[in-house]
């Protein structure tokens, strides 16, 4: 073939694949302003590799075959099991008025509910909630349900393992489900093995079986990264821990890895039995659906609370829009930790003007993020903030990646969700929305702790940096939005 005949054939196909992709980027409804726009500079400055890219991460989907299975089986749960989503009569007459709508918002879009009658207890750290947590699956009389986005084969990943076998042998039923990525170590280790020979059902989400057809309808960075823990249905955990020590093997010189944890009681428990339920049913379909015991025991002088989950199969903008009608509830005091913070405009917006009205803001990141990409994308997002009033901490120990939010010492926000792009589009992830001054108030002794332990970050520090390193951070936050 003629030299010159070939070098025509490659441009013509490195031309026309271009402009397929960036004719599917200007054709989608679903991309913001912002995130269009990184893509194609991506597409052009990186064209081959651009691509491959696109391919790979541009697409938010896990085929319209899952998505609708998902559904069903959501929809399937939600109409056998109405008394474990609560009511609209629970919320108009338990929250104030000017705290109604975050809860509203979560209500219409996940189909829960806030429910009377929970207690909890905020755990003291990650030994304590080891602690309390073995107890509870060794005085498991009926099932023990667990889902965990990182599961490693460490000292809390070994007793866990330990206590879910001997629950088994004792014959409680027992399910287990990972993260097909998150855990993609511990589900060829001994200890899966051995839980799978005791008898305990094991299973994984979003699971990597054909690698081939992730990749081509799907992609291979969606992830479950909810952390679900249920006990006899009378018993949850919910916060941001993963199934593993605070030295994380994994990342050890972020170590430790600071996280926040609740014990729950109540029908809250029910409603995140429920959510479990709608994970395990999609990959284990030979699991009978009245296999699950939903509780809605009321506890005394219970508070209110509700669950807030979202996925991918979800409304897209779910997570910011419910994080956006939560923030502008704030009337004194907003204050927030989250190890990630790689905000949509429309987030930084909100809390810069929370902050103008004069509320009392204050963020909690951590110094050292186990991502240059999200540490520089965070920072360049300081001036904004602390020019609006924001106060910004760096946490100093080590990696704080306990997710908190407390809303004028009356509603909280714990879970899995962090404030970035991935949470918001890319991850299933769980939360609980409260609505308690006692227990609000405990978690705001836990963020000032944090706030102990960290460096203050100033306006004038932040006008004192490098132009390169104001540079480095602006233009990796440029590609936020495909993040």
């Amino acid at each position: 073939m003629d030299y010159s005949l070939f070098i025509n054939i490659v441009l013509f196909i490195h031309f026309l694949l271009l402009m397929i992709i960036a004719l599917r980027i200007l054709a989608r409804d679903d991309l913001t302003s912002p995130a269009r726009l990184s893509w194609l500079v991506v597409l052009f400055l990186l064209p081959y590799l651009g691509v491959v890219i696109y391919w790979l991460f541009g697409e938010v989907h896990l085929g319209p075959e899952f998505t609708k299975k998902y559904q069903q089986i959501i929809d399937t749960l939600h109409s056998q099991h109405p008394e474990v989503l609560g009511d609209r009569q629970v919320l108009e007459q338990t929250i104030p008025p000017e705290y109604q709508a975050a809860f509203a918002y979560s209500a219409a879009v996940t189909g829960y509910f806030p429910v009377l009658g929970n207690s909890a207890t905020l755990m003291k750290d990650a030994n304590d909630t080891r602690r309390h947590m073995i107890a509870d699956f060794d005085a498991a009389t009926d099932h023990i349900h667990v889902l965990y986005y990182i599961w490693l084969e460490d000292d809390m990943g070994t007793a866990t393992a330990e206590a879910l076998i001997r629950a088994a042998k004792r014959g409680v039923t027992c399910r287990a489900m990972v993260d097909g990525l998150g855990s993609r170590k511990f589900i060829h280790s001994k200890l899966w093995q051995d839980m799978k020979d005791a008898g305990v059902q094991v299973s994984v989400a979003l699971p990597f079986k054909n690698f081939i057809k992730v990749i081509l309808f799907s992609r291979i960075d969606l992830r479950n990264h909810r952390k679900i823990t249920v006990i006899d249905g009378r018993i949850a955990y919910c916060g941001s821990r993963n199934c593993a020590d605070p030295e994380f093997r994994e990342k050890p010189r972020y170590a430790p890895w600071i996280d926040i944890m609740l014990r729950v009681e109540g029908p809250i428990v029910a409603q995140n039995q429920l959510l479990f339920a709608s994970d395990w049913l999609t990959y284990n379909s030979d699991t009978p659906l009245d296999s699950f015991y939903y509780d809605t025991t009321k506890t005394q002088n219970g508070f209110v609370t509700q669950v807030f989950a979202d996925g991918p199969t979800q409304k897209r903008d779910t997570s910011p829009q419910f994080l956006g009608a939560l923030i502008s509830q704030a009337q004194d005091t907003l204050i927030i930790s989250t190890p990630y913070f790689v905000p949509d405009y429309s987030l930084v917006s909100i809390l810069c003007a929370t902050a103008q009205r004069g509320v009392d803001v204050t963020m909690i990141f951590p110094k050292n993020n186990d991502s240059f990409v999200v540490a520089a994308t965070s920072r360049s997002h300081y001036w904004q903030l602390l020019d609006a009033g924001v106060k910004i901490f760096e946490y100093n120990p080590g990696l704080l990646h306990a997710k908190t939010l407390t809303i004028d010492g009356q509603i909280s926000l714990i879970g899995s969700t962090n404030l970035d792009l991935r949470s918001f589009d890319l991850n299933y992830e769980n939360n609980i929305l409260i609505y308690d001054q006692k227990l609000t108030r405990e978690i705001i002794e836990r963020q000032a702790d944090y706030i102990a332990d960290s460096d203050e970050i100033t306006f004038d520090e932040v006008k004192n940096w490098s132009l390169p390193h104001r540079i480095w951070n602006n233009v990796i936050a440029t590609m936020g939005p495909i993040l």
